[in-house]
């Protein structure tokens, strides 16, 4: 009867050091939050690229700021900045997602940031889809 209770010691002592290592905000979860976060405001700037109209009546573009840079007040560059700005914010949490799950040495929980960098490749492949349309119909428009 000594033996399993010898034996069971140490593994319940592995797990509570294995579980307590990995509470609080590791590396690899500050790696993947902040992939997954970037990414995510290359949707919302993407779906915000494709939705608002820069050139809508009440927004101050009447031609006399000169929004798209040569004064005529179009919006098609500020358009089209929006929509360079949602495709690099989205490839760039794209990027750190993938590299944080390349890097990641266990699985969900473990402290590497897989959920973060999963959701982080998730929404970088999201907002890059957007991004991109964003472009193409910005310089189609313009």
């Amino acid at each position: 009867m000594a033996v399993p209770s010898v034996l069971a010691a140490p593994a319940a002592a592995h797990i509570a050091v294995q579980s307590a290592a990995t509470t609080g905000l590791t590396s690899g979860r500050l790696v993947g939050t902040t992939a997954a976060f970037v990414a995510l405001a290359g949707v919302i700037i993407g779906v915000l690229a494709l939705t608002r109209s820069t050139d809508r009546p009440g927004n101050g573009s009447n031609g006399s700021n000169g929004s798209n840079g040569n004064g005529s007040g179009s919006g098609n560059g500020t358009r089209r900045n929006r929509a360079i700005m949602a495709l690099a914010a989205a490839l760039v949490g794209l990027v750190m997602g993938v590299v944080n799950l390349a890097v990641a040495d266990g699985g969900p929980g473990t402290g590497n940031g897989v959920i973060a960098g999963a959701a982080a490749l998730a929404l970088g492949l999201i907002g890059t889809a957007l991004g991109g349309l964003a472009v193409t119909r910005a310089r189609r428009t313009g």
